[in-house]
C-alpha cells in the first residue's frame, strides 16, 4: 500500500472546502495543487462514508421539505386567523 503524501488534516480541509464552496472541484484542486481526480475521489469517498447526497439532491430535498413545512404553517395560521375572527366578533357583540 502506497503512503499518501497528504495528511488527513489536509484531506479533511480540502473536502470541507469542496463541500462548502460554490467553486468546482477542478478549480479547488488547481488552487491546492492537486490532481482533480484525487480530490474528486476524496470527496466521493467522504460522501459515501457519511451517506451524503449530491448538492443538487440536497437542494431539491431541502426545497421540498421547506415547502411541506410552509404549507403546514400556513394551515395553522389560517386556523388561528379564523379563531381570532370569531373571538373578535364575539367580543364586539358583548360590548354593544
Amino acid at each position: 500500500m502506497r503512503k499518501s503524501k497528504y495528511n488527513q488534516e489536509f484531506k479533511d480541509s480540502a473536502i470541507k472546502l469542496c463541500m462548502d464552496s460554490d467553486k468546482s472541484i477542478s478549480s479547488i484542486a488547481k488552487d491546492l495543487g492537486l490532481n482533480k481526480g484525487t480530490l474528486n475521489l476524496w470527496v466521493s469517498d467522504y460522501k459515501k462514508i457519511n451517506n451524503i447526497k449530491s448538492s443538487k439532491d440536497l437542494n431539491k430535498e431541502s426545497l421540498e421539505e421547506e415547502n411541506k413545512r410552509l404549507k403546514k404553517e400556513l394551515a395553522v395560521l389560517k386556523q388561528e386567523k379564523e379563531i381570532l375572527k370569531k373571538a373578535a366578533a364575539y367580543f364586539a357583540k358583548e360590548t354593544l
